[in-house]
């Protein structure tokens, strides 16, 4: 009995076939492009929402104005009549923090806190909120540019807005006033800078009322 010897071409044992290579780059590919989907399915981040404190209601003073005060919403961005806080740079680029939130739109909250502490001026019989069925002696109106984080030489809580106030009887305004002021936050995260916000919100508020009781002091028709 005879063998016949058969020498192997090396490449029977050697590297795989450009198709089982190109099969194996796929099929990472899928692994990875699968790690990838998973982690982004994880726990997602919570949103934290934030809120400002509203003046304290105190006693009223004695011999208010008998007269009716409407309070309107400042006009203003689309940026501040939504929830997001607002951050920006001296430059003119601004953005929004995804999970970091107001409770109100800030359009919303000065409104609020600027009825709160004339209330508690004691300068008018009533103070409200403009509503469409509303109706008053005095109106406060006013346009808000700025209430946001400003990141410079430090971090301040900026905020921007020009008052009026309109005697509706008369047709006429009787008192202007422009509000810009940069409250120093003291840290670099978003609680600092809401508490900067807060105290720019309450300054705002009294310039406003003290402004406001001068002018009536001052108007004939009281």
């Amino acid at each position: 009995m005879s063998y016949t010897l058969r020498r192997l071409d090396d490449q029977s044992f050697s590297t795989p076939s450009r198709r089982v290579r190109t099969e194996l780059m796929r099929f990472s590919l899928f692994l990875a492009a699968l790690a990838l989907l998973t982690a982004g399915c994880g726990t997602p981040k919570p949103i934290r929402y934030y809120e400002i404190s509203y003046p304290a209601l105190g006693s009223a003073k004695p011999e208010p104005l008998n007269a009716t005060l409407l309070v309107r919403a400042f006009a203003t961005s689309h940026l501040y009549r939504e929830d997001r806080i607002v951050y920006g740079s001296d430059s003119q680029q601004i953005g929004t923090y995804m999970n970091e939130r107001w409770s109100e739109p800030p359009a919303e909250m000065l409104q609020n806190a600027l009825v709160r502490s004339l209330r508690s001026s004691g300068l008018f019989r009533y103070v409200t909120p403009l509503r469409s069925d509303s109706t008053g002696d005095f109106v406060l109106t006013g346009h808000l540019y700025d209430f946001k984080e400003v990141s410079s030489n430090g971090i301040v809580a900026r905020i921007t807005f020009d008052a009026e106030l309109r005697d509706l009887k008369a047709g006429k305004t009787l008192w202007t006033y422009t509000y810009n002021h940069d409250e120093p936050s003291t840290g670099k995260d978003v609680a600092s800078l809401v508490a900067a916000i807060d105290r720019n919100v309450q300054r705002s508020t009294q310039e406003v009322g003290a402004g406001i009781q001068r002018a009536l002091a001052a108007y004939p028709n009281r």
